[in-house]
């Protein structure tokens, strides 16, 4: 009996295996999160914008707490991989279009077009590369963690707190221009890194 009723025991298909995985329904709640954070953030209330930030910020954690778990669970799949840079890009352009259009700001604004220009660049040199079978030369770096942390300190703030000059709201704009200046730094070493297989394409046309 045992044997037989082993032998009816069909695998998961692969659509419940990934429903299943803790790490990616994280995941895929970061990227639901984005539509409640915007409607939140625009509600004509006073508490709309902490309960924004709330959001974000619950978001950004999963971040964090998705890769943990699947490091620790060995849960890693290739879905899991594609889409966790893809939500947070997501969540970060959203944020910094909001809050671009909502400060109206030189000093919001020439960062988040940095920052949203330097994820651009990367992710087709990372394409590129990757085609090339050399993307481990350009993969995340603690710098890249760094800037990140910054990053994500500084949209919690600013998110949280009307467009007017206050002290949070300075703290916002210090954060994201140190996040940009790491984005630039970034940027450069994957440049770098990526420069001998940029030069030798050149060369040899």
């Amino acid at each position: 009996m045992r044997c037989c009723t082993a032998s009816r025991i069909a695998p998961l298909p692969v659509a419940n295996r990934l429903m299943t995985n803790i790490p990616n329904l994280l995941t895929l709640l970061r990227v639901l999160l984005i539509p409640v954070f915007i409607l939140l953030f625009y509600l004509p209330f006073e508490w709309s914008y902490l309960a924004a930030s709330a959001v974000f910020a619950v978001a950004s954690l999963t971040d964090w707490l998705d890769g943990y778990l699947a490091r620790r669970w060995e849960q890693s799949t290739p879905f899991g991989a594609f889409l966790d840079p893809v939500a947070d890009k997501l969540m970060v352009a959203v944020a910094l279009v909001m809050l671009v259009e909502e400060h109206a700001s030189f000093w919001l604004t020439l960062p988040a077009v940095i920052i949203i220009g330097r994820e651009i660049v990367v992710s087709a040199l990372r394409e590129w590369m990757a085609e090339l079978g050399a993307r481990a030369q350009v993969a995340v770096s603690n710098l890249g963690k760094w800037k990140t942390t910054a990053q994500m300190v500084a949209l919690v703030i600013l998110i949280a707190n009307p467009p007017q000059v206050s002290v949070y709201v300075v703290l916002g704009y210090l954060l994201l221009i140190v996040a940009a200046v790491l984005t630039l730094w970034s940027m450069a070493q994957y440049l770098l890194a990526a420069w001998p297989h940029l030069s030798s394409e050149v060369e040899k046309k």
